[in-house]
């Protein structure tokens, strides 16, 4: 079974900037289109960030485009989120987890089998 864990996350005020990391096992990270999704309590896990897995395409929500960016390298097996201008609604749990791109938009798999444990951020306004 694959393994994710995402890291990076924590408490920065509105404006600053962070940077997630997601490290996976086996072929995941390294082979598959990836997305960073996020989610907050009481509402659904949302994509924000999606990159095919040649690294050819990405795909952002409205949201966030202009200010997070994602990358993948596949030398260590590692996608990554990195997060500038952050605002108080991007306050949220940030997982990472294989998507499929269709007419350049990423979509969540029908269903997940596994979730790593997310990672925090919290922007204090």
């Amino acid at each position: 079974q694959a393994q994710l864990v995402e890291s990076g996350g924590g408490l920065v005020q509105a404006g600053g900037s962070l940077r997630l990391s997601c490290a996976g096992s086996r072929r995941t990270v390294r082979f598959y289109s990836m997305a960073w999704f996020r989610q907050v309590p009481g509402k659904e896990r949302e994509i924000v960030a999606g990159i095919t897995g040649s690294g050819d395409m990405t795909y952002y929500v409205e949201a966030v485009k202009g200010r997070f960016t994602i990358s993948r390298v596949y030398a260590n097996n590692t996608l990554y989120l990195q997060m500038f201008s952050l605002r108080y609604e991007d306050t949220a749990v940030y997982y990472c987890n294989e998507v499929r791109f269709r007419d350049g938009r990423a979509y969540p798999l029908r269903e997940y089998d596994y979730w790593g444990q997310g990672t925090q951020v919290i922007v204090s306004s």
